[in-house]
């Protein structure tokens, strides 16, 4: 009996001994790349890691903490973009597709298009403007012909994982809505049927182009927007009602009940009503796949409790942001400072209400995509769409002069093209988190930090951090006892790719 007892001591200490040695061994073949993307000028700089952080910021990695599964990160084909992109010369053509899609580039694996025009479109558009035609005979998609079907071609043919992509319309043509208007107005109850139709007349026209959609949202903005561009209106009951009697049967009819139905599409603080309407009852819980919501409530609450509730009401639903871009400024044109300065503003400071015009102060264009981003996937949002990818010096084209910002920006008329910081901070997530990774916990004693990592399918472990105060700081980062030391910049975003 002592002898066994000897034999199984010995063996527990021989296999203890075996895995310290496999944990060491795996600690010095592990390999750690760190990018940059900072105030100082670093745009997505491979840096090395320091020997030995003095007072570092202790940062642990939790893998075993499993949260949701990413969809994608990404921006949008806009009429506009595709407009410019023909009027630059191939080799800048190439180059912004490349930079967006390839992977050498951002890598993008979730988008956005529009379903007939919207503001960042040239004009007013639709697939079909013959009145009472609700055979949709006349169904023609040659305007997306011109600009947008090409330019998702050139992208298919740059990414080597491929892309998903998300249409969602502004408005139906005029003649469905009681107003007979592309602004404002709603989907009169006699064309619910054709409106479902249409959709899944526009899924057709484009598989003939070898285009399929990963998903849709039923109506971009159904609150308006103001009445200033193309939209159309929905309670959350209209809505829910159309997509459980009209818009899901007819896809599942068609052959297109995989495409996946997103609910709302507008800003956060209006989720709660739209999540317990949606998913009211089984039916109607069936055919959304999930929420889609923008970032413009404010710039710079991300709505953390909205997300959440979102999520607690129905955790097996995707949520994802699907808009948002730097409003009512010109952008600046080969300016990187401009992008990381409180200079920007949103259309909440000069118009929100004396109550909410504390969640519309100036801001740093590169701290509102960092925050918002690293605060979504912290509240379990799974995809974060952009809104347009190449816009001009101007901000535009836009038919109804509704400047924006856009990370690629481009002189059209001297053939010149300028990736703001904006791009680089789109790439940090884009680039390393990829689709099927599962955001993972970690802890983090620096309020001025804010971190999120992933784990990827490959087995990698993206983990960004971003720093937005005026000072250095060391960080040492801890993934099952294994250390690494490093320093981030003032006014910085880094990430950190474990393998």
């Amino acid at each position: 009996m002592k002898k066994l007892k000897k034999s199984a001591k010995l063996l527990m200490i021989t296999l203890s001994m075996i895995a310290v040695l496999n944990e060491n061994s795996s600690a010095q073949k592990l390999i750690v790349e760190i990018y940059e993307t900072a105030a100082n000028g670093n745009s997505l700089k491979k840096i090395a890691p320091i020997s030995k952080a003095i007072n570092p910021i202790k940062i642990l990695i939790k893998p075993e903490e499993k949260f949701q599964k990413i969809t994608g990160f990404g921006g949008s084909f806009t009429q506009s973009t595709a407009y410019l992109l023909n009027k630059l010369s191939a080799a800048n053509r190439k180059k912004i597709i490349d930079g967006y899609f390839s992977e050498k580039g951002a890598n993008y694996s979730l988008t956005r298009t529009h379903i007939n025009s919207c503001d960042f479109s040239t004009h007013h558009y639709a697939y079909n403007t013959t009145p009472n035609d609700t055979a949709l005979q006349q169904f023609d998609i040659s305007e997306d012909e011109k600009g947008i079907i090409p330019m998702i071609k050139d992208a298919k043919k740059a990414s080597k994982d491929g892309f998903k992509i998300i249409a969602s319309p502004w408005t139906a043509p005029p003649w469905m809505k009681d107003n007979n208007n592309w602004v404002g107005g709603k989907l009169l109850p006699k064309y619910y049927d054709t409106w479902a139709l249409y959709f899944s007349k526009y899924f057709t026209a484009f598989k003939k182009h070898n285009i399929n959609f990963w998903g849709i949202t039923v109506e971009n903005e159904p609150h308006g927007n103001g009445n200033n561009w193309e939209s159309m209106l929905f309670s959350p009951k209209e809505m829910t009602d159309f997509v459980e009697f009209n818009l899901g049967p007819k896809l599942e009819k068609d052959g297109y009940g995989n495409i996946k139905i997103l609910g709302y599409d507008q800003n956060r603080a209006g989720i709660q009503e739209w999540v317990d309407e949606m998913y009211r009852s089984p039916n109607a819980t069936k055919y959304y796949a999930g929420l889609a919501v923008h970032w413009y409530e404010s710039t710079y609450d991300y709505f953390g409790d909205a997300l959440q509730y979102a999520h607690k009401k129905n955790p097996s639903k995707h949520l994802i942001n699907t808009e948002a871009c730097i409003d009512s400024d010109v952008p600046a044109w080969k300016n990187d400072s401009w992008y990381w300065s409180k200079e920007a503003t949103d259309w909440g400071w000069d118009w929100a209400s004396e109550k909410e015009k504390h969640l519309h102060p100036k801001y740093a264009p590169v701290f509102r995509y960092a925050t918002d981003i690293i605060g979504c996937l912290n509240n379990h949002v799974d995809g974060w769409i952009d809104w347009n990818m190449v816009l001009n010096k101007q901000g535009g084209p836009n038919w109804f002069k509704n400047w924006c910002a856009a990370p690629v920006l481009v002189d059209e008329d001297k053939d010149e093209v300028y990736f703001t910081p904006l791009y680089y901070t789109m790439a940090h997530f884009s680039k390393f988190i990829r689709p099927g990774a599962v955001r993972i916990g970690f802890t983090n004693p620096d309020k001025d930090l804010m971190v999120t990592a992933a784990k990827n399918v490959d087995g990698s472990i993206a983990v960004v951090v971003f720093n937005q105060t005026e000072e250095t700081k060391n960080i040492s980062l801890t993934i099952n006892k294994k250390l690494v030391d490093l320093k981030i910049s003032a006014k910085a975003i880094q990430t950190v790719l474990i393998k």
